[in-house]
């Protein structure tokens, strides 16, 4: 049976910017996250991309600066001998209201169709209430980490005292999270 995990990407794996990562110079890995991708993937994780990008939508990026923002991660894991087993995207804005811009559950549903399995109580990994409630649609297991918009998130979902916060695990980055992931995959 696979294992996978999915992962959100600006915020997560790279850093994030409010002006949208629109260039492969301006896609940054956080520190600790190529490494938490390469434990994850030599614990016997198949690793996947789950990422919102309405900067195609908005004209800031066109599909083959995309690409080379992922060919960069790609390169990057390249040498480790791991790799992301599949990026799936919305290239829509929140405007155009469709079916895979998280919170919507339309990039879970194809990630579950590729490999054909259930997503229930597959880690989903995400700094935004978006990733968190797309993950639920498919009783994924919730990780919220405190990197890109996660420190924000999580102090208004307590504010709010969200019943989602209660069902989530939190971590400071992908490193923290990998470490926690690694560890109960050896259990």
């Amino acid at each position: 049976m696979i294992k996978l995990i999915i992962l959100d990407r600006d915020g997560v794996i790279n850093q994030d910017s409010n002006a949208y990562v629109k260039t492969p110079e301006e896609w940054v890995p956080l520190p600790g996250s190529i490494n938490a991708i390469v434990r994850l993937c030599r614990a016997g994780y198949t690793v996947v991309i789950a990422t919102n990008q309405s900067g195609l939508g908005r004209g800031l990026f066109d599909t083959n600066t995309l690409d080379a923002m992922h060919s960069k991660l790609a390169d990057l894991l390249l040498p480790f001998n791991v790799g992301v087993a599949g990026i799936f995207y919305c290239p829509h804005s929140p405007e155009d209201q469709c079916g895979c811009r998280k919170p919507a559950s339309g990039l879970l549903d194809q990630i579950a169709k590729k490999w054909a399995v259930s997503l229930a109580g597959v880690p989903l990994v995400g700094d935004s209430l978006r990733d968190l409630q797309a993950g639920l649609t498919h009783q994924c297991m919730p990780i919220l980490v405190r990197t890109g918009k996660g420190a924000e998130t999580e102090k208004i979902l307590r504010q709010q005292e969200e019943v989602i916060l209660r069902q989530a695990n939190i971590f400071d980055d992908l490193a923290q999270a990998a470490d926690y992931l690694c560890a109960r995959a050896r259990l």
